[in-house]
This record gives structure tokens, C-alpha cells and sequence, in this order.
């Protein structure tokens, strides 16, 4: 593969390669096809991905194993007016999965019991003490979304307690399942071939997947002869929200999911999210990215600093006022939860530089607050560049922790493995994020057994690195029509990453450093037509003092993402600048 403009290092350290043989001429129609192509879809798909929607994408749910035997439970419970109880985890994942099924069942006439476990007393997934608690409040059926997969002894006591469960769950599976009555997971190791193909979504989409096969159950059994079809497609802002937050592969069905729920979400149906998206503060209607980085941290605050259950109180609201107080008590813990955060990052990244060359960093310590450390992880792999788990120890010397990969190496299934080697209390995941319950002692023989099993994956994914970019311009042509052209071609996020660009040759003009450490200036092509970039938290970076110290005369290319210049009405745009190379 040659080289993208001849750079074979830029200012950080990396290769420039292109995603596909760069165009200078294109058209906008043109370059989101372009920009299509190179994410993976097939020239005669082009128009279906180029406004994906649900109706194009939405497999038969039937295509799931037990998707069928758990909808027809569903239905009979409906229709019976059995108690039913939904058991969620305390992630956004969990929280919306746990709204789209209780919005739908009250719909149905139907109010469910609502169990989300506390963080840091019952720790992840259902246990048999929950779920027989659950049965002596008179539920006969539960349903656990995003957790239960991996949960064989408090399966195998719900069901001596005669409480039927059904797993929605997207989590990795062991060749051996748990007692479920049905278990609907896309990623069972026996799931058939278009089933599995769908591994790739949150749990949300699958809780939504078994409401669509639950509606269609009790139409079939003539159960709205005589009422309304309840609407589900309104359902879909939820979907997104826990797509995007627990960093679900934006392509297919999922890319679907989220377009649609952001149109959903704009509608501001939902007064909980509404109420949310005030707190946090966003003037316009919510963007993919807003999913993410405010919406979704806020619903998360809840799981990990404060009341496990907010999230799924907020989300399934229907008293303004309400709505307006568990927002506000969100917002809070959120900015606790960032204080929080910041120490623990501090103190794990001066761990992990004694392992900066290992295949994965795996570091420990007593005092860090497990409801963090997911984030940490992130932090520590975007830093070092390669798969990090960050453990809280407990009081007992035992640990409780949370990992997060890189772009080819398979995490979830190594921690699987860990478990099912004997090495670990409970571990599970997927490829990306796992977590784990370390035993006493257990660190050196764990981090043994991750560096040798993910060394060889981790080294070929590194060896792979470079700065993929999408397209040349010339520097006029950053501009807002540019973005118009870009957006088509979104949502963007994990799977489908936004597209960057390379463009110059210019001069920078007006460098200095702005707000917390950014470096800002302007770029000047040979044309006399310039444009506005940014390269955040750069400051004290080989990037940022490259920038800072390039005399006037100095010609740079200059390479990342094209945003809406806000300040300017839109009109305008800027670079947000990742890396840069001499012209």
C-alpha cells in the first residue's frame, strides 16, 4: 500500500495512508459514495446505506434463536396479566434497554417491575438472591437485558423458584448456556448465520427487536381486533442512545438505528431526554456525537456515583417536573463523577508506563472507585495504543475490573477465556469492553495470560497503524457545503469513524494556544484561500509545538476531521487537526 502524499511520518509518528485512491476532483454525490465504498459497503448497496432506514435493514426477528419461544412467553404474559419484571444493567445500554421494554409493555397495558443492581453492593448481571426477590413480589416472568449470559447459578435458582427469565443480551457467549427459558442473543456460539451477522448490536437493539416480535405475536393472536397497534417506532431515540453510548459498530442495522432515533430524539417525545439534553446544556438538536459525550455520561452517572436506577426513572418519566429533577440530580453526579475520574486516571497512567511496551496494560490499586474505571481503561488504551484493563482492588485483595481494546484484538473473549481457564472469579464481554472479577493474588498469573494469548493480535493491529484519510482538498475547500456533503454519508462513530482529510499545501498563520491547552491558527493555501483548524489538548504535544514553532514561510499538510465553524452561522468551517506533515 503507497504511501498517502509521500508521508511515511508525520509529526506523530505514523504513516499516512489513503481508505481509497484519493480523487481531487469529486463531486459531493461523488465523494459520499466514495466514503461509503470505504467503509465497507458494496457498489450495488450504495443506495440503500446512502439514507438507511428501518424498514431496509430490520431483519425478521424470528432469524434470532429463542427469539420466537421468548416473544410467545412475552405474549402470553400480556395477555394473562402476569407481573413481569425487567432486571437492566447499570449502563446506558442497560437503562434504555430496560425503557424501551417498559415504555412498550405500559403501552400494552402493563406495568412492569423495574430492578436495576447497585455498582458496588450487588456488582454486574442478576443474582439468584434478585431474581428470587423479584418472584416473592409476584413476578412470574423476568426479562434481564444487557446482562445474564454468563449467569448460571442465579438462572439456575430462578428457575427452582419457578420465576420463568428471558436473556436479551449481547455479550459473549460460553459453548455452554444458563438455564434461561429463552435465551436471545446474536452472539451465541450456536446462533445461525444471519442471526450471528447482527452480533454488532447493543442489547437496546436487541430488547427492540423482541418488542417488534411481540407486537407481531399478539397481532397475530388478533390482540388489537378491537384497539390501537402501539407505535414502537418511536421507541428508537432510546435505541440510539444506547447504540452510541456503549460503542456499538455504527454499520447496518445499527447506522439505521441511530439516524432514525436522532429524527425521533429531535422531536423531543420523550420529556426525560428532553429534560436531559437541557441539563446538558445542548442548544440544537441532539448529533450522534452528543449521544456519546453528553447525553449518555449523564445516564451513566447514575450507575456509577449514584442511584443505579435514575437512568431507567428518567427515561421512563411522565411528569415534567420530575423529569427536570433526576436531570439536574444527573447532571450533578456527573461532574462528581469527572472529579472522581481525574484522580484515578492520574494514578493509573503512572502504573501503566511501567508497562508501556506490553502487549496489554493491566493495572490495580486499592481506593479507585469501581464506577470509573471503565472510562480510565479508555483513557489508558487511547494513551498508550493498545488494549488496557483497570482493576479497583477490594478489601478482601480481590478485584473488580473493566477493559478496553483496540480495532482488532478481541478482548472479550480472551477475558472469557481467563475465566473459563480458572483465572478469574467472572469475566466476560465482547470484542471491545469487558469486565472482570479478579481473585486474590490473581493479578501476575492474569496480565501472564493476556500478554501471551493477545500478543501476536495486538502486534499485527499496531503494525497496521497509520492515519487512514478519506480525501484531498485544496484549502478552499474547507467549507460548510463540505459538511453537508460528509454528513450524508453518517451517523459516524465506532465502525463507520468520520472522515478525515488531508489539505494544503498551506502556511499557518495566527498560531497560539487557546482555552485548556488547544492550539489554534489559520492555514493559508499558495490560492491566498485559508481556513480555520484546531488541534485540541495539543499544547504540550509533539503535534502541538510542531505547530506552534513553524515559521511563516513553513508549508504543512495538514490532516483530520472538517466541523461547522458555529460561531459563524454555520457557514464556515474548521479543521479539527489530528496530525501534520512538511509539505
Amino acid at each position: 500500500m503507497s504511501f498517502a502524499l509521500e508521508i511515511e511520518r508525520s509529526v506523530t509518528g505514523q504513516p499516512w495512508r489513503w481508505r481509497r485512491p484519493a480523487d481531487p476532483g469529486l463531486t459531493p454525490d461523488a465523494l459520499v459514495d466514495e466514503l461509503l465504498l470505504a467503509r465497507g459497503v458494496e457498489r450495488s448497496d450504495l443506495a440503500r446505506h446512502r439514507a438507511p432506514t428501518i424498514r431496509d435493514f430490520l431483519p425478521d426477528p424470528s432469524c434470532f434463536k429463542d427469539m420466537d419461544k421468548g416473544a410467545r412467553r412475552l405474549a402470553d404474559a400480556v395477555q394473562a396479566g402476569e407481573t413481569i419484571a425487567i432486571f437492566g444493567d447499570y449502563d446506558v445500554d442497560g437503562a434504555t434497554s430496560s425503557a424501551v421494554l417498559v415504555l412498550l409493555l405500559r403501552r400494552l397495558g402493563v406495568e412492569p417491575i423495574t430492578y436495576i443492581p447497585d455498582r458496588l453492593m450487588e456488582g454486574y448481571g442478576p443474582s439468584g438472591k434478585a431474581l428470587c426477590a423479584l418472584k416473592t413480589q409476584g413476578a412470574s416472568l423476568a426479562i434481564c437485558v444487557d446482562c445474564g449470559a454468563q449467569a448460571f447459578e442465579a438462572l439456575e435458582e430462578a428457575k427452582a423458584a419457578d420465576l420463568d427469565v428471558i436473556v436479551v443480551d449481547h455479550h459473549q457467549c460460553a459453548s455452554l448456556l444458563p438455564a434461561a427459558f429463552a435465551l436471545i442473543n446474536p452472539n451465541r456460539l450456536d446462533e445461525d448465520e444471519l442471526g450471528a451477522a447482527h452480533g454488532h448490536l447493543a442489547a437496546v437493539g436487541m430488547a427492540f427487536l423482541l418488542g417488534v416480535a411481540l407486537i407481531r405475536e399478539l397481532r397475530a393472536r388478533g390482540a388489537f381486533a378491537n384497539s390501537a397497534e402501539p407505535k414502537i417506532i418511536d421507541l428508537l431515540d432510546l435505541v440510539a442512545l444506547g447504540t452510541v453510548a456503549d460503542v456499538a459498530r455504527l454499520k447496518t442495522l445499527n447506522r439505521a438505528f441511530v439516524t432514525q432515533g436522532l429524527k425521533v430524539m429531535g422531536a423531543k417525545q420523550n420529556i426525560g431526554l428532553a429534560a436531559l439534553a437541557d441539563a446538558a446544556r445542548l442548544a440544537n438538536a441532539p448529533v450522534c456525537r452528543d449521544l456519546g459525550f453528553a447525553l449518555g455520561p449523564r445516564i451513566n452517572a447514575g450507575g456509577r456515583v449514584g442511584k443505579a436506577d435514575l437512568g431507567v426513572r428518567l427515561l421512563t418519566c411522565t411528569d415534567s417536573d420530575e423529569a427536570r429533577a433526576i436531570a439536574a440530580e444527573l447532571d450533578r453526579l456527573n461532574e462528581e463523577r469527572r472529579a472522581i475520574e481525574m484522580l484515578v486516571c492520574e494514578q493509573a497512567m503512572e502504573k501503566a508506563a511501567a508497562q508501556a511496551d506490553d502487549p496489554v496494560i493491566t493495572v490495580m490499586s486499592g481506593g479507585w472507585h469501581q464506577g470509573v474505571i471503565g472510562i480510565v481503561a479508555g483513557r489508558v488504551k487511547e494513551k498508550f495504543g493498545r488494549p488496557a484493563i483497570v482493576i479497583a482492588e477490594c478489601e478482601d485483595g480481590s478485584g473488580k475490573g473493566s477493559g478496553r481494546s483496540i480495532s482488532g484484538v478481541d478482548l472479550g473473549t480472551a477475558v472469557l477465556a481467563a475465566k473459563e481457564s480458572g483465572l478469574l472469579i467472572a469475566g466476560g464481554g465482547h470484542a471491545m469492553a469487558a469486565g472482570l472479577t479478579l481473585p486474590a493474588g490473581g493479578l501476575k498469573d492474569f496480565r501472564d495470560f493476556l500478554n501471551e494469548r493477545l500478543s501476536i493480535d495486538v502486534e499485527a493491529a499496531r503494525h497496521g497503524r497509520a492515519l487512514l484519510l478519506d480525501a484531498l482538498l485544496a484549502p478552499g475547500g474547507i467549507c460548510g457545503s463540505l459538511c453537508d456533503a460528509l454528513d450524508t454519508a453518517g451517523p459516524y462513530g465506532a465502525g463507520w469513524p468520520a472522515p478525515r482529510v488531508a489539505a494544503g499545501p498551506a502556511r499557518l498563520l495566527r498560531t497560539g494556544v487557546v482555552g485548556d491547552g488547544h492550539v489554534r491558527g489559520i492555514a493559508c493555501g499558495d490560492d491566498g484561500k485559508s481556513f480555520k483548524w484546531i488541534a485540541f489538548r495539543s499544547a504540550d504535544t509533539d503535534l502541538g509545538q510542531a505547530l506552534l514553532a513553524s515559521p511563516g514561510d513553513k508549508r504543512w499538510w495538514l490532516a483530520g476531521t472538517v466541523k461547522r465553524d458555529e460561531w459563524n452561522g454555520g457557514e464556515a468551517a474548521e479543521m479539527h487537526l489530528e496530525d501534520a506533515a512538511v509539505a
